[in-house]
């Protein structure tokens, strides 16, 4: 048979599926796990939310294509956008996406001609890159170090690359560094982009997942962001509505229209069901949301706090369901190594953050997806096993 197409082999098997591996061995083998590598959210969705969708779930006309976005759904985003951030959005900003990875994935295809630069954060959310590549574009990163508050840089860009490339990809809260953006980042960001004719993307995951009386922004509340992008906002993190797929693009309207034409070639639209829930997650308290937010920064302490009381360093993340650290010295950069050895030794899963790009080797990510007291647990089978001696 005829080869398969070169893109294949681009991509290895996923730093997760060998982690879930390894996770899956060891839980044969009847030991304990504490699996803080994968951010799926334990807190269930609101009762109001299961409702909704369940409801609407059991009615046959909801089964048809829904080839749009409801109007009662596009309205639920206009108003959200107006109390939570302050922005005004109108119908033609707006459109759906199946979770903001098939969003960032899928956007490189109205926007990108094969060999197009794309600017792309490192260390960063593998499919900030991974979309462009597929497309056929020129991924060029841009670094992002501890010592900048891993911001990055405007100024240090190539000046030839900026003036080449179409797009900058940006994200704040960011997975994996865990921090947050000053709205000062933002408004040179935005004069930055103007000046070189460069869209923004941002994606807006973590907005409400945020530490220490910090403010969840939007992308679109600092002025002339529309002129220049659009963000990604999702109802999986701050929702727990992972598995529905239910996110957003939106904010300039010439983008989200070519958006909205090439997904029309691809798909039917969101299932009827999902989209009665986002409404309700969208109209609803936020009684929930604010108390998850609580919830994590527990967790948040707890972990960062407590592997630095044994010895391993740990900054207080600023945002996002995570939190970020350096590995022991005695291990140098190989944070492959030392995750395999923390594992094996401990039954401490995490993520090594040469996953997420070369600027993230040295480093671990762990997900904040265990309650405090499995926390504490597994921070004492890390000070039990050795690994960090």
């Amino acid at each position: 048979m005829k080869p398969f197409a070169d893109r294949v082999s681009q991509f290895e098997a996923g730093i997760f599926q060998v982690l879930n591996e390894k996770k899956q061995e060891r839980e044969k083998q009847g030991k304990t796990v504490y699996n803080f590598s994968v951010g799926t959210p334990d807190f269930p969705p609101a009762e109001h939310i299961m409702k909704a969708v369940s409801e609407a779930a059991t009615k046959p006309e909801n089964y048809k294509y829904s080839l749009a976005d409801m109007p009662q759904l596009t309205e639920a985003v206009i108003d959200r956008f107006a109390k939570r951030y302050g922005v005004t959005l109108c119908a033609d900003e707006i459109t759906s996406v199946y979770g903001s990875q098939e969003g960032i994935a899928h956007i490189a295809y109205p926007l990108l001609n094969p060999g197009d630069i794309v600017l792309v954060p490192n260390p960063g959310y593998p499919i900030f890159e991974i979309g462009p590549a597929l497309a056929g574009a020129k991924v060029c990163t841009y670094d992002l170090i501890e010592d900048d508050g891993y911001l990055p840089d405007l100024d240090a860009i190539d000046e030839e690359i900026a003036a080449q490339a179409k797009c900058i990809i940006v994200s704040y809260p960011l997975n994996p560094v865990c921090k947050c953006a000053p709205p000062s980042f933002y408004e040179k960001l935005i004069a930055w982009a103007k000046a070189h004719e460069i869209w923004v993307i941002h994606d807006n995951a973590y907005s409400d997942i945020i530490y220490d009386g910090r403010e969840g922004r939007s992308f679109l509340s600092y002025p002339g962001a529309k002129e220049v992008g659009v963000e990604f906002y999702s109802l999986s993190k701050s929702f727990n509505y992972t598995g529905a797929r239910m996110a957003f693009l939106v904010g300039n309207a010439s983008l989200v229209q070519a958006f909205k034409k090439v997904r029309s070639q691809i798909d039917y639209g969101i299932f009827y069901p999902v989209q009665i829930g986002a409404i309700a997650a969208l109209t609803g308290p936020d009684d929930g949301v604010k108390e998850q937010r609580v919830a994590y920064q527990r967790r948040r302490d707890a972990l960062c706090d407590g592997f630095t009381e044994i010895g391993w360093k740990f900054e207080r993340s600023e945002g996002t369901m995570f939190a970020w650290a350096k590995i022991p010295e005695k291990y140098g950069t190989d944070d492959v190594r030392f995750v395999m050895e923390l594992f094996d030794k401990s039954g401490v899963l995490c993520t090594p953050g040469s996953s997420f790009g070369t600027l993230g080797k040295g480093h671990v990510r762990f997900a904040l997806v265990l309650p405090v007291t499995t926390i504490e647990n597994a921070i004492d089978s890390v000070k039990q096993s050795g690994v960090l001696l």
